[in-house]
């Protein structure tokens, strides 16, 4: 039974996250609604992430396996047919071994947050971006994310329904990006880690912004960070402008 690994792009507006619900929309289940389509008693896909109700993907990678062998493109262009209309595509299909697994057989996840300070509300970007009236100090959020930087327990920046076995992880890299756009700013934040804990990068981003908008200094996230208590969190920001944008593989199918 060959296995495929698909590249997946989606708006996670319409959607209440990746994974599969009964009777709710879901991006897993667009996905696998397409899939039979072209194979009726196809079983379902694995994904290397799970986002949130709200959470876009630019690069979300799942595998699938067919009855039949697909060609990769001619399977992408089929999945992307049967997808229409929904946000939802398949940037790219690419045939793997059977025992490589999205979830398992990934080393890095990468995530984007994108926010842009501006008066005037958001048109064109609506709901794909969080919009905030006044303008940050990007320099105060840079210091503030390099205690970030490292193995440590992250209890702090992790949600109360987080069901992984333990808070303890490694940040790679925590990079704040600033970029004019027309009548404001966008900071774009980059996260890199092998794994994140449930609401981790919005935890990250909610209390970044504390430091950018002055009511913290940045040394106040290292505390918040030490204190291992999820009370010391500041506000977790929306999902409008979060992105799963990319998994890392030692042997990349694409």
């Amino acid at each position: 039974m060959p296995r495929y690994a698909l590249k997946i792009e989606y708006d996670g507006a319409p959607f209440k996250g990746w994974q599969r619900q009964t009777d709710l929309p879901s991006v897993q289940g667009a996905v696998e609604d397409a899939l039979r389509k072209l194979q009726p008693d196809f079983d379902g896909i694995s994904a290397a992430g799970r986002t949130d109700t709200g959470v876009h993907a630019t690069a979300q990678v799942a595998h699938a396996d067919m009855a039949v062998e697909w060609d990769p493109f001619r399977l992408s262009e089929a999945l992307n047919y049967h997808l229409k209309p929904l946000p939802v595509c398949v940037l790219a299909a690419a045939e793997v071994a059977d025992d490589w697994h999205a979830r398992f057989s990934a080393v890095e996840r990468r995530y984007l947050f994108r926010l842009v300070s501006r008066r005037a509300p958001l048109t064109h970007e609506r709901g794909l971006v969080w919009r905030i009236k006044h303008e940050l100090d990007v320099e105060a959020m840079r210091e503030a994310a390099g205690h970030l930087l490292g193995q440590h327990d992250f209890t702090t920046f992790r949600s109360t329904m987080c069901q992984a076995a333990s808070p303890v992880k490694t940040l790679d890299e925590a990079r704040i990006e600033r970029v004019e756009v027309p009548y404001g700013v966008e900071c774009r934040f980059h996260f890199r880690a092998r794994s994140f804990l449930h609401n981790q990068i919005r935890s990250f981003v909610g209390s970044l912004v504390q430091v950018g908008s002055g009511s913290w200094s940045p040394a106040d996230m290292k505390t918040a960070l030490e204190a291992r208590d999820r009370a010391a969190c500041g506000p977790v920001c929306p999902p409008d402008g979060l992105y799963l944008a990319g998994v890392g593989y030692d042997d990349d199918p694409f």
